[in-house]
């Protein structure tokens, strides 16, 4: 069973920059396809970037140039703590919400997320 829990997020201006990160525990984390997803009031929880166990990248368009993702593939064992963090750079008030990160395809038990709010 995996566990997530995002942190790193908080209040900065248009501009600004936050550096998110999401501790996981479990094996298989190594081989799984995480992604950061971010939930706005009123609506659905959306996919923002994502990365192979390999290293590649995709991000949707509104955040590309300004975000990037990325992760530790520490040597894994029943017990290990893997991080896959997000770097926001020049954000803008439309990035904020709540971020979460879980596996791309068939979620894991999603974590508690971690609020990011963008002032204009």
């Amino acid at each position: 069973q995996v566990q997530l829990v995002e942190s790193g997020g908080g209040l900065v201006q248009a501009g600004g920059s936050l550096r998110l990160s999401c501790a996981a525990s479990g094996s298989t984390f190594n081989f799984n396809v995480m992604g950061w997803y971010r939930q706005t009031p009123g609506n659905q929880r959306e996919w923002v970037a994502r990365i192979t166990s390999g290293g590649s990248t995709q991000y949707i368009d509104s955040v590309k140039g300004r975000f990037t993702i990325s992760r530790d593939n520490a040597v894994s064992s029943d017990n290990a703590v893997n991080t896959v963090y997000l770097q926001m750079d020049s954000l803008k008030p439309e990035d904020t919400g709540v971020y979460y990160c879980n596996r791309v395809g068939i979620p894991f038990s999603w974590g508690q997320g971690t609020q990011v709010t963008v002032s204009s």
